[in-house]
C-alpha cells in the first residue's frame, strides 16, 4: 500500500498543476473570446463556457477516478 502521506503529496502536486493549467486558461479567455466573437458571438460564449466548465468536469472526473481507484484496493 502507499503511505498516506505520499499520497496527499500527490494530491497536492496533481491539484496545483491543475489550477495552474486552467488559471492560464482563464487569464486569455477574455482576449480569445473577443477574438472568436469577430467571427461569432455565439461561438465566443461557447468557447468561454466550456472552458469555465472545464475547470469544474477535470475535478468531477478526477474525483470519480480517485474513488473507483480506492474502492478497488
Amino acid at each position: 500500500m502507499s503511505d498516506p502521506a505520499n499520497n496527499d503529496r500527490s494530491s497536492a502536486i496533481a491539484a496545483a498543476v491543475i489550477l495552474l493549467v486552467v488559471g492560464a486558461g482563464i487569464y486569455f479567455l477574455p482576449n480569445l473570446t473577443l477574438w472568436i466573437g469577430q467571427y461569432s458571438p455565439v461561438l465566443a460564449a461557447t468557447v468561454g463556457a466550456v472552458v469555465i466548465l472545464s475547470f469544474f468536469l477535470i475535478f468531477w472526473v478526477r474525483t470519480i477516478y480517485k474513488r473507483r481507484r480506492d474502492n478497488s484496493r
